[in-house]
């Protein structure tokens, strides 16, 4: 990109989602179960949110509000595993707990599901070797 400059020096990386949910104590503990986030680190606000981090330093923001829309169809966000089994085991695993479960695959080099966590999010499970 000719004639654009970087806005910073250093490196940036995402940091942080903010998602609407209907009731942050259920969402916090799917995402806890599910995910890995430590509810040890989750913080509670006045406006009914709770942040609370995972063991890459990632911050989920759960606003609590009345309705949670649908949200278009190709929204997600995702979760990269290190081993296709990893991938595999947790379908299982929130197959066997009643996970709503859209789309999967089990390819050679993409390893991916889909689910929905109880506000309707979806959520991306994947693995695909490093570039």
């Amino acid at each position: 990109m000719a004639g654009r400059t970087r806005p910073h020096a250093g490196a940036m990386r995402l940091s942080h989602l903010g998602l609407p949910v209907r009731d942050a104590r259920r969402s916090l503990r799917f995402y806890e179960r599910y995910f890995g986030f430590d509810p040890a680190t989750a913080r509670h606000y006045e406006d009914g949110t709770v942040i609370v981090r995972n063991a890459d330093g990632f911050d989920l923001a759960l606003h609590a509000v009345r309705e949670v829309g649908p949200p278009p169809d190709f929204l997600h966000f995702g979760f990269r595993l290190d081993e296709p089994e990893q991938v595999r085991a947790l379908l299982a695993r929130m197959r066997a707990d009643g996970v709503g479960i859209g789309e999967d695959y089990d390819e050679p080099a993409y390893v991916a599901f889909k689910c929905a966590d109880p506000d309707g999010h979806r959520v991306e499970t994947y693995w695909e070797p490093e570039a």
